[in-house]
């Protein structure tokens, strides 16, 4: 498994949100967008991933940073998610992970002895421009957002 890379151009994509509406990342064209890959909504790893996200989102916001959570997980199981965490961004279903395909992080996992494949937890900062600005691959989900917020007051 061979993600992208910082200097990577991201792949343009368009996938349904949490509210079955389409949203493109050419939507975000000329913002700086986080693009964070996570395995599974409502589990506890990812819960508390993106409770870190919505819990900064006005720091972010000042950052000139939009949100988009990517799982391969269907548009209603997203919603839940959305309203039982009262999360304030955009989740998106990538259910054939065509996406996380795209980025690179499809691919083998072992969890309890069992190998399978599936969404490897990555982060992708992108430039204004559509170009990978950073790849946050080192974190803990817990604070997973204090890590983004630390490189993005360095820029």
């Amino acid at each position: 498994m061979t993600y992208l890379q910082e200097g990577s151009q991201a792949p343009a994509f368009t996938l349904c949100d949490q509210n079955g509406q389409n949203v493109s990342l050419s939507d975000f064209s000329g913002k700086k967008v986080l693009v964070y890959f996570y395995p599974k909504a409502m589990t506890p790893g990812c819960k508390v991933q993106a409770c870190g996200l919505r819990d900064s989102r006005a720091e972010l916001e000042k950052l000139g940073v939009v949100v988009l959570g990517i799982s391969p997980d269907p548009v209603a199981r997203l919603k839940k998610f959305e309203e039982k965490d009262e999360l304030n961004f955009t989740l998106l279903s990538d259910e054939d992970h065509a996406v996380a395909d795209a980025f690179g992080v499809w691919g083998p996992k072992k969890f309890m002895g069992k190998e399978y494949d599936g969404i490897h937890r990555i982060s992708f900062l992108i430039d204004e421009a559509g170009t990978v600005a950073r790849v946050f691959n080192k974190f803990k989900t817990k604070d997973h957002h204090e890590v983004v917020l630390e490189h993005l007051k360095q820029l």
